[in-house]
């Protein structure tokens, strides 16, 4: 890899959706650990985590969960990192909220049995804008003030908080936007953070991550390195109608080129190449 991308990989936090995929694809005793933290349930035993998990609804339109899990109680958890406001608008959370309804539909038959959903967001600024650490929203009836009980759940993290230091919530908070593992307050996360930006088989492992985050600046250069090679093609095959003219109909150089159209300006350029 070059010395740019590795330089990268230090940068990486986990507000970074490509490498927060990376941290916690397959990692239940993380996803879990964190769950319990955000949640405030510490007996809550998570069952299976995937990543980048796609969902697709019947008219095509798909939706991709940064984190899908389940735990032993059958509940459906997504959890987003989102560094842009405009990725954690309302109407994403509904609709992500929806889609896990939809991912369940397929195998249960009432709507009675739908399993309770938690939708996620953990934001670099505070998109709700009301200065909170965090932010549950449920349905409630406007009338009583109760809850509606649906058992949909979305809640917003704000990674832009400045907490106390010692608190699990704040802490965590604060570890999410850590590019350095030393610096981070939950060591279970350090560790796994350290491990991927240190150990010489994950940090190779990681090109593929790398890659995604690089992948305009990427296929910039591929697109550049296209453009020289067709361009050095044909100034190659100009070059060699150019000395074909020279010997079968006894021109000069300048003749030829004029005979191909060369622009004056170009002559001096192919005359040289010659």
């Amino acid at each position: 890899m070059q010395e740019k991308y590795l330089e990268a990989l230090k940068k990486f936090r986990l507000i970074d959706d490509a490498f927060f995929s990376a941290c916690f694809d397959d990692n239940v005793k993380d996803v879990e650990y964190i769950l319990r933290i955000i949640l405030e349930k510490d007996d809550l035993k998570v069952l299976e985590v995937q990543t980048q998990k796609s969902i697709e609804n019947i008219y095509g339109r798909s939706v991709r969960f940064d984190v899908f899990a389940t735990d032993t109680q059958g509940k459906l958890y997504n959890i987003e990192v989102q560094r842009a406001d405009a990725g954690a608008i309302p109407e994403r959370a509904r609709y992500n909220s929806v889609m896990l309804d939809y991912h369940e539909l397929n195998k249960q038959e009432e709507f009675k049995e739908l399993p309770n959903s938690f939708v996620i967001f953990i934001t670099e600024n505070d998109v709700i804008g009301d200065d909170e650490k965090i932010y549950h929203i449920d349905r409630i009836v406007r009338e009583t003030g109760k809850e509606f009980g649906d058992g949909t759940h979305i809640i917003y993290v704000n990674g832009s908080f400045k907490g106390e230091e010692g608190k699990p919530l704040d802490d965590l908070i604060h570890d999410f936007l850590c590019e350095n593992p030393k610096d981070m307050r939950h060591k279970q996360l350090a560790d796994r953070v350290k491990f991927l930006k240190e150990n010489k088989n994950e940090v190779n492992s990681m090109s593929s991550i790398i890659a995604e985050i690089f992948k305009d600046e990427i296929a910039e250069a591929a697109k550049k390195a296209a453009e020289k090679a067709e361009a050095d093609g044909k100034e190659k095959t100009l070059i060699e109608n150019i000395r074909n003219l020279m010997e079968t109909s006894n021109f000069t150089a300048k003749q030829a080129m004029n005979a191909l159209k060369v622009p004056v300006n170009d002559q001096s350029k192919y005359l040289a190449l010659i």
